[in-house]
């Protein structure tokens, strides 16, 4: 999922954190919308970037 997605999805279910799980279901994580926001307008970001290409964020 892209960090433009997760945003939206976050903004639509109005929810702070993201819950992120594995291939199988299995939780491995959580990122913050505060977070995700930060980096969309960091100049590291490109709307290709993936949840899991976050610097800091868990791998899922």
């Amino acid at each position: 999922m892209t960090v433009e997605v997760a945003l939206s999805l976050m903004a639509g279910a109005g929810v702070e954190y993201l819950v992120l799980c594995d291939g199988d279901d299995q939780y491995t994580g959580a990122v913050s919308r505060a977070r995700l926001t930060a980096f969309r307008d960091s100049p590291a970001y490109s709307d290709r970037i993936r949840l899991r290409d976050v610097p800091g964020a868990p791998p899922a």
